[in-house]
């Protein structure tokens, strides 16, 4: 937020009582005057920052996805992407990867939540220094938009930080199948690949970023490529990565894409969280590395 603050003086950060947590503290210590602290106030959050907005700024709007947009769902839908006004809310903590936190800080359902709202884009980024690229990107795009975050800290996966918006990353090419994955489960998903590749399966991993707007034209040449396809989210099934990827197969079976298309999901399945480790949390809810790899090789036969 520094960095992007430093070069756009129309950047403001509004929080809702998490600074420390969201990491806000050091742009609160820097740019005092555009950092706008409302409390623990979620529908506030989302009012002042459309405020911000019709005033020409570019609000950050930041809290725990289960609070932003769990609580503040309503004003997001009216005063945001109803008004098309140019408010960014980031959803930090999210997934099962929040872990300790338990069922209720978990937010499982926030892509689908988001990306059925008219005007609002979806970024999902995979790693820190994408996390960073993506909120330079939002800053220089118009509109509604949600950056979804998650907790653990995990290694660098991108190296080239340019991003846009929109346009799905390969990470690993592959010829036998296609995992399309994003945040932190595309870290599960290169992990996934490894256990494949020792089977003698080469799998291509796909970072898919962006999960409004979709990069449909990634999906259609993957399907068409390796013939099966592999989503993996720390998310609820309904609704988010996987539900948008099945639309586009869905809608260009016979056309784009080939009958021939094999198609399945790793994601939470149509269930609530509890409190522990994340690793541990993602082993039992089986979307862990192991359990990709797993449901990978049971598509291929």
């Amino acid at each position: 937020m520094q960095d992007v603050a430093k070069h756009n003086t129309k950047v403001y950060a509004v929080c809702a009582d998490l600074t420390e947590s969201m990491r806000l503290s050091n742009f609160e210590q820097q740019y005092p005057d555009r950092f706008v602290q409302v409390g623990v106030a979620e529908q506030s959050l989302v009012g002042v920052s459309a405020g911000l907005a019709l005033a020409g700024k570019i609000p950050f709007a930041a809290s725990f996805a289960v609070f932003s947009p769990g609580r503040s769902w309503d004003q997001i839908r009216v005063s945001v992407a109803y008004s098309n006004l140019n408010v960014k809310i980031v959803g930090g903590h999210a997934g099962l990867s929040t872990g300790p936190d338990g069922a209720t800080h978990q937010a499982l359902e926030d892509i689908a939540m988001m990306r059925c709202l008219p005007n609002m884009k979806v970024v999902v980024p995979c790693d820190a220094a994408q996390a960073e690229a993506a909120v330079l990107a939002l800053a220089e795009d118009i509109g509604p938009a949600y950056l979804r975050l998650s907790r653990p800290k995990l290694p660098v996966l991108i190296t080239d930080v340019h991003f846009e918006i929109g346009k799905a990353q390969e990470l690993k090419k592959g010829e036998d199948l296609t995992i399309i994955a994003c945040g932190d489960s595309v870290h599960d998903a290169l992990e996934a690949s490894k256990l494949l590749n020792k089977q003698g399966i080469s799998a291509q991993v796909i970072n898919m970023h962006t999960i409004k707007p979709l990069d449909v034209e990634a999906i259609i040449t993957a399907a068409n490529t390796t013939g099966r396809i592999l989503t993996v989210e720390d998310h609820q099934k309904f609704g988010g990565l996987g539900s948008a990827v099945a639309e586009v197969i869905s809608q260009e079976l016979n056309q784009k894409i080939k009958p021939e298309i094999r198609f399945d999901m790793v994601a939470v399945d149509d269930t609530f969280g509890e409190s522990g480790s994340g690793n541990d949390l993602k082993k039992k809810y089986k979307i862990d590395s192991a359990s990709i790899a797993k449901k990978a090789g049971d598509l291929l036969y």
